[in-house]
Parts: C-alpha cells; sequence; structure tokens
C-alpha cells in the first residue's frame, strides 16, 4: 500500500499531505500557500529570539529555503507548521549565539522563576489622534515583550501572540508543560510591569481635546450659529 508523507494510504491523505507532494514538485501555488500560513509565526518566533526585524525576516527566508531544498527529509510526525517553526528557532539561535552568549530555553531552573497578537481597534477614518495614540501604546507593549528575558519571551509569543496551547509551546521549545504554565505566568507579570512602568507618561496624554477633534467640535459649533463658512 503506497504511503505519504504523514503516514496515510493513498485514499485518505490529508490536505496537508497533499499539500506537501505538491511542493515537493515546486508547485509554485502550494509553496506560496505554505509561506503564506506560516509566515507570521514564524517571524515572531524568530523575531522574540533576535529582537530585530530585518534579522527575523532573514531567518523567515532562510527557513523557506533549507524546507523547501529538504522536504524530501519531511516524515510528518508532527505538524508542517511545527516543523517549519523549529527549523525557524534553530536558525534564530544559531544566529543569537554567534552574535553574543544566550541563555538556554531549557536553563533556567524552576527555583529561580518567582509570554493571539494584542489587538487594536481600527481607528475611525479621519481620527488621527486616536491612531497615533494606538501606535503609541502598540510600541510600549513591543518595547515591553523585547524586554522579557529569552526563555520567558519565547513562550509569550508562542503561547499568547501565537495562540500554540501549552502541549505545542512545550514540544516546540523543548520543556515541560508546566514550565511553560510558569513561565508565562512570569512573563505576563513581568510584562504588565514594564508596561505600566512605560504608560504613566503616556496616559498623562490620554483624552486629548485638541487638533482634529477640537477643530471639528468648533467648526460643528459655528456652523450651528450660522458663522462663518
Amino acid at each position: 500500500m503506497q504511503r505519504t508523507v504523514a503516514g496515510l494510504s493513498a485514499d485518505a491523505r490529508t490536505p496537508e499531505a497533499e499539500l506537501i507532494d505538491r511542493a515537493r514538485s515546486r508547485d509554485e501555488a502550494a509553496l506560496r500557500e505554505i509561506m503564506q500560513a506560516n509566515n507570521r509565526r514564524l517571524y515572531r518566533l524568530a523575531r522574540g529570539i533576535l529582537r530585530s526585524d530585518s534579522e527575523a525576516e532573514d531567518v523567515v527566508q532562510e527557513t523557506y529555503v533549507r524546507a523547501f531544498t529538504h522536504l524530501d527529509g519531511f516524515r510528518g510526525e508532527s505538524g508542517l507548521s511545527t516543523w517549519l517553526s523549529r527549523i525557524a528557532i534553530n536558525e534564530a539561535l544559531g544566529r543569537a549565539r554567534s552574535a553574543k552568549p544566550q541563555v538556554e530555553f531549557d536553563s533556567v531552573s524552576e527555583a529561580a522563576l518567582e509570554a493571539q497578537i494584542i489587538k487594536f481597534p481600527v481607528s475611525p477614518a479621519g481620527d488621527p489622534e486616536r491612531t497615533m495614540a494606538q501606535r503609541e501604546i502598540q510600541r510600549v507593549v513591543e518595547r515591553a515583550i523585547d524586554e522579557l528575558p529569552d526563555v520567558f519571551r519565547m513562550v509569550f509569543v508562542a503561547r499568547v501572540m501565537e495562540g500554540m496551547n501549552i502541549e505545542e509551546t512545550a514540544d516546540l521549545l523543548g520543556v515541560k508543560p508546566e514550565t511553560v504554565k510558569t513561565r508565562l505566568h512570569r512573563a505576563r507579570t513581568m510584562l504588565r510591569e514594564n508596561v505600566e512602568k512605560e504608560i504613566g507618561p503616556v496616559m498623562m496624554d490620554a483624552f486629548p481635546f485638541a487638533g482634529w477633534r477640537c477643530e471639528r467640535l468648533t467648526a460643528s459649533v459655528l456652523k450651528r450659529l450660522g458663522i462663518g463658512g
């Protein structure tokens, strides 16, 4: 009986197995579909390690080159997304280690331990003040995530930003599920403290009544009074 990449018979193949078979044949549509489905996750995982947009992009490209070149080596023991994520993590770690010494993700003892994208509402068209405020808040959050120690930041990225469950995160990072829970709790605590520390000055300028909002109200009042054009 013919076997497939996922270990299924030819008449019971999964959509992913079929997609991989097409990618092995260098089917452009299949390659594009794989990349479009995994770009965000791979980028976030790589950036979580390197904290550099450009380097993370390089890692994602290198990940796909390596993966697509060695698709025959993919046996389907884990999902394609997990396989790609491991390649990206290993590539990012290699770059990080060559740049400076790094703490291994599984080297922090439990005794020493006491991180879906954060979505922001879309601003109404023509509301630059709210847009600027949202961008500033997003920058604060991004900086706070970047400041998390490596072991906590990677768990936060996987669990919160990418929505991976505990078991998936533990398998991806090579740690125990209990370690994932502990590190996530610590990451959230540290992130909250970092955001609160930075958000204070920003909050002082919250609910501004100037600029576009002030002009709109002024124009509305003058119009009701029949003053001006």
